[in-house]
């Protein structure tokens, strides 16, 4: 009998951090679930990934009440997938951002990765009744724009293709902090499922040139402090190619998926098994990973059936 996908299997209640890493800036984080942050301006609150449902973002609001009353105009979502988006009704922003390709990304898969991740995130979905199906944007942009809370400005960019072809991070340059979404991870695996392997560590570059003071990650800890910035570019850098590299060989050598999946487990194991969600990313990874060394640029779509097909082929 196949196993289930490991993520499916994770129903422990993970512990809530709210952490300020910047004057008014802060990171909600849960233990390796999908993080959110927040920035408090003159006269508004924005905030940075929805959660999966609007249950989960109702925690989120509960943390801002603990330290603004000002009202919550802006969301901010850096890139398509389910578990980031679908809670964004709760918060009545006025404004919902994307990147204009996170936006195609949507009408070209949304319906197909919510049911994909409602299949495998079990305990992200409770309370899925409420979700009014899927967000759409109010506003996008391409490379950049800026939005003001009051006098505090807020930079939005594009710096590359990583974790999905429309990531998009948010720079407050009066505190020198960045919030990446999942282009940068810590302690915790990047999903790379419908990641860019070559781009992304040009990517991490463009991010580690500003020399930010801290990060809000995707998942993990809140990074504060220099070294910490630099660790983590490091420590993800260092996932993606050693994920890519042992599968790239046996992709390039005629060695089949399941194959590529031991070479990958060879290299990786010993060094990411800890992270949080590892056995969950790791057979996306590998199957993403084992197209692009074939030179399929744009990631194939994530059904709930191609994911069982998938891990059927690795377990079998």
């Amino acid at each position: 009998m196949t196993k289930a996908f490991a993520s499916a299997g994770d129903m422990t209640e993970k512990q809530i951090s709210f952490t300020e890493i910047g004057r008014d800036i802060w990171a909600f984080t849960a233990q390796g679930d999908p993080n959110s942050g927040v920035i408090v301006g003159d006269d508004r609150v924005m905030v940075i990934e929805a959660q999966a449902t609007p249950k989960l973002a109702a925690k989120v609001i509960e943390r801002v009440r603990a330290v603004t009353d000002k009202p919550i105009t802006h969301l901010v979502l850096t890139h398509y997938h389910a578990v980031r988006v679908l809670g964004a009704s709760a918060y009545g922003a006025s404004s919902v951002i994307m990147s204009e390709m996170a936006r195609a990304m949507v009408a070209e898969r949304g319906a197909e990765d919510w049911a994909s991740e409602f299949d495998r995130f079990p305990r992200l979905f409770e309370g899925h009744e409420s979700i009014p199906g899927l967000t759409w944007p109010t506003q996008t942009f391409t490379d950049r724009m800026s939005v003001y809370l009051g006098g505090r400005r807020i930079d939005l960019m594009f710096l590359g293709r990583a974790h999905t072809a429309g990531d998009i991070v948010v720079y407050v340059p009066d505190a020198n902090v960045m919030f990446t979404g999942d282009i940068v991870e810590y302690k915790s695996a990047c999903y790379c499922g419908d990641g860019h392997f070559h781009d992304w560590p040009r990517t991490l570059d463009r991010i580690r040139a500003f020399g930010l003071d801290a990060i809000g990650p995707g998942r993990g800890d809140a990074l504060i402090g220099g070294e910490m910035v630099e660790a983590s570019l490091d420590l993800t850098a260092d996932f993606v190619r050693s994920t890519y590299t042992p599968v790239a060989r046996v992709a390039l050598g005629g060695g089949s998926l399941k194959q590529a999946f031991a070479a990958c487990r060879a290299e990786c194991d010993p060094k990411f098994a800890d992270y949080a969600i590892y056995e969950h990313c790791l057979p996306f990874n590998v199957a993403r990973a084992y197209d692009e060394a074939r030179d399929i640029d744009t990631p194939r779509i994530w059904t709930a059936e191609r994911d069982k097909q998938m891990w059927a082929q690795l377990q079998g």
